[in-house]
């Protein structure tokens, strides 16, 4: 078997809007070259479709899901209820497309992800999810990744080498910071 060949994680996420944070898991999965499903699959509106979701996830040998959610985050939790794969939650800030697009302005939820975030790592005892930060998925790719590395040692030799490029690059910038000042390092680097 092989991480490359067929998907070893599933990302599902409650809604459309979730997919723009969820890319990042994707985006971390596919530099390692770690196939997976995507999928939109939500707790309360589809819930049969849930239950469905992770008989297919382990009929299909996922490793690993990864499931992002705002608002009261069920998902990761109502995931993780149905069955023995390892499950890593996004907590999503939720903010209200519709509402941006008949006024101009986006709504945010009034407490900036810490309810997802909550929701999701203060699971009961026997039940965890993992738990990264909001909007985080990026993190969950990278966790995702190394759990399978437990597995495929070209994976681990890729997190290895990932690690040594960022080392690399906060030493670089590091001696670019000390040779042009703080003001003109500030500058050049976010104008």
């Amino acid at each position: 078997m092989s991480y490359s060949r067929k998907p070893l994680v599933g990302i599902i996420m409650g809604s459309s809007s979730d997919s723009r944070i969820m890319k990042g898991s994707a985006e971390i999965l596919d530099q390692f070259k770690v196939r997976h499903e995507d999928q939109i699959v939500s707790a309360h509106r589809t819930p049969t479709r849930l239950s469905e979701y992770a008989e297919h996830a382990e009929k299909m040998g996922f490793k690993v899901i990864i499931a992002g959610a705002g608002g009261a985050a069920h998902l990761p939790g109502m995931i993780a209820s149905h069955t023995l794969i390892p499950v890593i939650g996004v907590p999503i800030l939720v903010y209200n497309d519709k509402e941006e697009k008949k006024t101009g302005n986006s709504k945010f939820s009034a407490f900036g992800g810490l309810d997802s975030l909550l929701s999701i790592s203060e699971m009961p005892t026997g039940s965890p999810v993992v738990t990264v930060g909001v909007n985080k998925s990026g993190n969950a790719g990278i966790y995702a990744t190394k759990i399978l590395a437990n597995e495929f040692p070209e994976l681990k030799r890729k997190l290895k080498t990932h690690k040594t490029l960022q080392h690399e690059s906060v030493l670089k910038e590091s001696e670019e910071l000390k040779k042009q000042g703080l003001s003109k390092f500030v500058k050049k680097k976010f104008k």
